[in-house]
C-alpha cells in the first residue's frame, strides 16, 4: 500500500519520507532555539548525525528565526537544494554566504516536484511573510499551515483541494503581545478561536496533528503560565467534538508515523531527535497572574561585561535619539510630544533611568522635570544589549510597557494606543528584516560583534 512517513523535528519542522524520498520543513536542531525558546517537550539534538542526513530538498515557509535559522542550516550538507518563501533578497545572500549552491525562491501557487512529491506553496492571511505548504505523495494530500492564519479566500482555495488526508494545525493563541503589558491586558480563555473550529470543519480531513509552538521558555519564567492558553488536551477534545470524523494526533519532536489510506500508524523515531525526561507534558495557562517586576526578572541574568554595558549606555544616550529622529510617525497616540521613562535593570535589580521628550521627528534627553510621564518602558539591560548585538526577538526579553498609573488624561488615551508603537519596540526593530540571521552569520564566519 502507498504510504508516506511524516517525522516531527520540532516546532514546525518536519521530515516526510517516500519511496526513498526525503524533504524537510522548516528546519530547525537547536535547543534552545530563538535564543531562549526551550523544546516542550525537551529533546537534545544529535549535530553529528544531523550532518550525515541527506535530504533531498529542505522548504522554508518564512524568515522568522524559528523557521529559519543559519546555524540549524550550516549542519546541512551545502548540496542541499533550499527552497525559501521570503519577499527579501538578504536573506538568500546570506544563505548562499554559507556555501549552500541550490537557492530557491518559492513562490505561490508555483509547484515543486522532488522524486514523489509535489509540494506547492500556499498563500497564508499574511502573504508578505509566510506561507504554507500543500504536499502530495503516494496518492495522499497534506496541508502543513505551519505557523499562518488563513483568511476566507484563501480558505476557499484549501477547500477545492480535498479531500485532506492530514492537517498540521497550529494550535496556540501565543500571547506574545499580551504579556508585555500584563497589567493592561485581560486574560485569554483557554479555548480555541471559534473560526479555527469552522475552517477545520471546512477542510473536513482525516487526521488532524496540533502543530507549532512546541516550546517553552526558561523554567522560572511567568511566561510559561501566560504565553500559552491551550493545553493539547484542550485541542483534541475541541477538534475531536467539532470533527467527530477526524482522529487527533499529538506528534512531539522526533516522533514518526505512517500515513496511508487505512490511517497513521506507529513508524521508527527520528534517531538525531533524542526525547530528554518526561515527554506526555501539557501547557498550563494562568492568564496575567503573578507576573513579578523587571527588577526581579533581571536577576536570572548574569552581569554585563564592562564593553556590554557600555555599548547599552551609549545607545540609550545617544543612538536611539538619533534611530527615533528617522522613524516614521506611529500611530496617533505619538502625534503629539509625549515624555518617555525607559529603565533599564541590571543583573542586582539596580535600575538606570532615561527620560526622553518625544515628537513626530525626534527624541530629546530630559530630566525628571520634563513633565508628566506618557509612556514607560522596563527592560532587563542584558536584552537590551542582545537586541542590539545578538538579534534577539521580541518574544523573550521580558519588556514591560506602562506598568505604572498615569494621569487620567494620559490613561483615556492610553486605552487607544497600540502597544507595539512603544519607542523602544520601533527603534530597535526599525531596521526591520534579518536582525537575527544577520547576528548568526558573523558568529558562524567568526566575526567579533
Amino acid at each position: 500500500m502507498a504510504a508516506l512517513t511524516v517525522s516531527r523535528i520540532l516546532h514546525a519542522g518536519y521530515v516526510f519520507e517516500c519511496d526513498g524520498t526525503r524533504i524537510a520543513f522548516d528546519t530547525i536542531f537547536e535547543n534552545p532555539f530563538s535564543r531562549n525558546c526551550h523544546a516542550f517537550p525537551d529533546v537534545r539534538f544529535d549535530a553529528a548525525r544531523i550532518r550525515q542526513q541527506r535530504f533531498d530538498a529542505v522548504f522554508i515557509s518564512h524568515f522568522h528565526d524559528d523557521h529559519c535559522s543559519l546555524e540549524s542550516l550550516d549542519l546541512l550538507d551545502r548540496a542541499t537544494p533550499l527552497y525559501l518563501y521570503c519577499l527579501f533578497d538578504e536573506l538568500f545572500d546570506m544563505v548562499r554566504q554559507l556555501g549552500f549552491t541550490r537557492v530557491h525562491a518559492l513562490r505561490l501557487d508555483e509547484p515543486v516536484d522532488v522524486g514523489p512529491f509535489h509540494v506547492v506553496p500556499r498563500e497564508a492571511m499574511d502573504a508578505d511573510v509566510d506561507s504554507m505548504f500543500q504536499i502530495r505523495a503516494a496518492g495522499l494530500n497534506v496541508l502543513n499551515v505551519v505557523d499562518s492564519w488563513i483568511d476566507d479566500a484563501a480558505l476557499a482555495r484549501l477547500v477545492a483541494q480535498k479531500p485532506w488526508d492530514l492537517v498540521l494545525w497550529p494550535f496556540q493563541t501565543m500571547r506574545e503581545i499580551e504579556v508585555l503589558a500584563p497589567s493592561r491586558a485581560a486574560p485569554a480563555p483557554p479555548a480555541l478561536p471559534e473560526d479555527w473550529l469552522t475552517q477545520l470543519r471546512a477542510l473536513a480531513p482525516r487526521h488532524v496533528v496540533p502543530s507549532s509552538c512546541q516550546f517553552a521558555l526558561e523554567p522560572w519564567s511567568w511566561y510559561n503560565r501566560a504565553f500559552f492558553p491551550i493545553s493539547y488536551a484542550r485541542f483534541a477534545q475541541e477538534v475531536e467534538a467539532a470533527l467527530p470524523q477526524a482522529r487527533v494526533m499529538r506528534m512531539d519532536p522526533s516522533v514518526s508515523m505512517r500515513l496511508d489510506a487505512d490511517g497513521l500508524h506507529p513508524a521508527p523515531p527520528l534517531d538525531w531527535v533524542i526525547p530528554v525526561g518526561p515527554q506526555d507534558v501539557d501547557y498550563g495557562y494562568a492568564g496575567n497572574a503573578d507576573a513579578p517586576p523587571t527588577s526581579e526578572i533581571a536577576r536570572h541574568f548574569p552581569a554585563l561585561t564592562d564593553a556590554q554595558w557600555t555599548r547599552v549606555l551609549d545607545y540609550c544616550r545617544t543612538g536611539l535619539a538619533d534611530v527615533y529622529a528617522d522613524l516614521d510617525a506611529a500611530g496617533d497616540y505619538f502625534d503629539e510630544p509625549r515624555v518617555w521613562q525607559l529603565s533599564l535593570y541590571d543583573h542586582a535589580g539596580a535600575v538606570t533611568c532615561f527620560r526622553y521628550r518625544l515628537e513626530p521627528g525626534g527624541a530629546a534627553r530630559v530630566g525628571d522635570d520634563g513633565g508628566p510621564l506618557g509612556w514607560t518602558t522596563d527592560i532587563p539591560a542584558i536584552k537590551l544589549y542582545a537586541a542590539l548585538a545578538l538579534g534577539e526577538s521580541l518574544t523573550s526579553m521580558y519588556m514591560r510597557i506602562n506598568d505604572a498609573v498615569f494621569d487620567a488624561a494620559t490613561e483615556r488615551e492610553l486605552a487607544e494606543a497600540d502597544v507595539v508603537d512603544d519607542p523602544l519596540i520601533r527603534c530597535l526593530f526599525s531596521e526591520g528584516f534579518g536582525a537575527y540571521q544577520r547576528a548568526q552569520l558573523r558568529r558562524l564566519q567568526g566575526l567579533a560583534d
